[in-house]
């Protein structure tokens, strides 16, 4: 049975303004494959989006369960994204990817 808190049946998408005026979401959700059923996923990527386009992405050490933890990742992102202190590439989101809130 599958959790209803899970990153399963929702995504994560939060608002980000950029210090140069743009606008980004950033999105947590787990990856799609077509080659497998979405019950058989366990990656939890972020995505930075810009203008609709996919501008990064990165795999992160969370689990579809870790609604909570992804949550605080993507405010973590935000917060550095709105002060300067992350570039909105994958690089520069790679290292809070990389870890659990």
């Amino acid at each position: 049975m599958s959790d209803p808190m899970s990153l399963r049946r929702r995504t994560i998408e939060q608002q980000a303004s950029l210090p140069d005026g743009r606008e980004i979401t950033v999105r947590l959700g787990i990856e799609e494959d077509s080659y497998l059923r979405k019950r058989d996923l366990h990656t939890v990527g972020v995505d930075l989006v810009s203008d609709g386009v996919v501008i990064a992405t990165v795999n992160t050490l969370l689990t579809p369960g870790q609604e909570r933890e992804a949550r605080e990742l993507a405010r973590e992102i935000v917060e550095g994204l709105e002060s300067g202190d992350l570039e909105p590439t994958a690089s520069g989101i790679e290292p809070l990817a990389d870890s659990i809130p």
